[in-house]
């Protein structure tokens, strides 16, 4: 049975990318392996587009976010934290585990925050160290408008952390032009390659609360992997293999081109909105805010949701995600970001509509013809 997946992560690997994976290991004290880092250091940039250090972690995106807090801040220092689904709760949680002060500020989830608000509590407290965002929030199919909230957080003292684990390489972020002093990564997503590898990119400004920050840290220290890297070298034993591999998805990347890469996402995302509509669905996310890299779609009263997802995979080989958290039960999430594809997203929305009709929905719903969606999707994807 033909695999398909458009999970939010991991999402499908290149064909580059597995042989990649499959090649012989090197060691990672040589100038052989030297090289594979200057080309990742180098490819890295381009995609965070950044003129600073981009460090590579053997992590997940999540351990990147904690170098983030652990680097940063100090024990008693105040950090705002926004919260507009499961991911972005994941700063404060962080926080607190480092002993900062979180200010939280919700978000309504399925709603992109407001820049204004943060402006207001910047302006009210000139301690703040930090503001900490999500640029696709996974659990809710929101993007962040990153670029209004660096003119907001760049002419204060505190810094704009990013947590792009999803977003990059699928939704814009320029991290210099929009004054965002760190961005966080992980490569299991756009970036088309296996869980492992956690990216972090910081600014000067960013350095400077680094080098004052007196929370314990010693694997996630960037300040080793500063000093490792400028003598391009990582202070710990690197992931080799995903490394290596990593530098075929860049090329891959840049074969195509930042720009195009976010326009097939917007399109593919936008076949798939303009397909449930047709199917009598709802988008999650608030239009202003939709996600160019996953949707997540309300599940219709009358619909087990959970039960649609499991026999997508179980039965035809199509792996969606279900709703994380509150959301739990009641939305399906489809990503369109990395190797995924026109003729993917066509596949799993016929998939989509066999198990719809097996359970009974176009019987329910007679108005709502079999076909519907995959024809409303083909129509945005020409």
């Amino acid at each position: 049975m033909e695999q398909r997946l458009l999970t939010p992560g991991p999402t499908p690997l290149p064909p580059q990318v597995r042989e990649a994976l499959a090649r012989p290991i090197i060691h990672h004290r040589t100038s052989q392996f030297q090289q594979v880092i200057k080309e990742s250091e180098q490819g890295l940039k381009e995609i965070f587009q950044t003129k600073n250090d981009v460090f590579i972690l053997a992590s997940s995106g999540t351990g990147a976010m904690e170098a983030a807090v652990a680097n940063l801040l100090s024990p008693g220092d105040k950090a705002i934290t926004i919260q507009g689904g499961k991911f972005g709760e994941r700063w404060t949680e962080l926080c607190k585990a480092y002993k900062a002060v979180p200010i939280v500020v919700d978000v309504t989830w399925g709603k992109a925050i407001d820049p204004k608000l943060i402006a207001e509590k910047l302006a009210a407290d000139k301690d703040i160290k930090a503001v900490f965002a999500t640029l696709t929030e996974t659990s809710t199919g929101v993007d962040t408008d990153i670029k209004a909230l660096g003119e907001v957080v760049r002419n204060t003292s505190a810094c704009l952390v990013v947590d792009a684990i999803s977003g990059l390489g699928a939704v814009d972020i320029q991290t210099d032009n929009w004054g965002v002093d760190v961005v966080v990564s992980g490569s299991q997503k756009g970036l088309m390659l296996p869980p492992g590898l956690g990216l972090i990119s910081v600014s000067p400004k960013a350095m400077k609360l680094v080098a004052e920050s007196k929370s314990p840290r010693y694997y996630f220290d960037l300040k080793a992997a500063k000093k490792a890297l400028d003598k391009t070298d990582t202070p710990w034993t690197p992931a080799i293999g995903l490394m290596i591999a990593l530098n075929e998805s860049i090329n891959l990347m840049k074969k195509e081109g930042l720009q195009n890469i976010f326009k097939r996402c917007k399109l593919e995302g936008e076949a798939i909105r303009q397909a449930a509509k047709a199917l009598g669905f709802t988008v999650f996310a608030d239009p202003n805010c939709m996600s160019n890299a996953v949707t997540a779609i309300n599940v219709p009263a009358g619909l087990d949701g959970e039960l649609m997802v499991k026999t997508m995979k179980d039965k035809y080989g199509v792996t969606i995600a279900g709703g994380q958290a509150e959301l739990k039960g009641k939305v399906f999430r489809a990503a369109h970001m990395g190797y995924i594809n026109k003729e993917d997203i066509i596949f799993a929305l016929s998939t989509m509509e066999t198990v719809l009709d097996e359970m009974g929905y176009f019987t329910q719903h007679p108005d709502i013809k079999k076909g519907a969606g995959v024809s409303a999707a083909k129509k945005v994807l020409g």
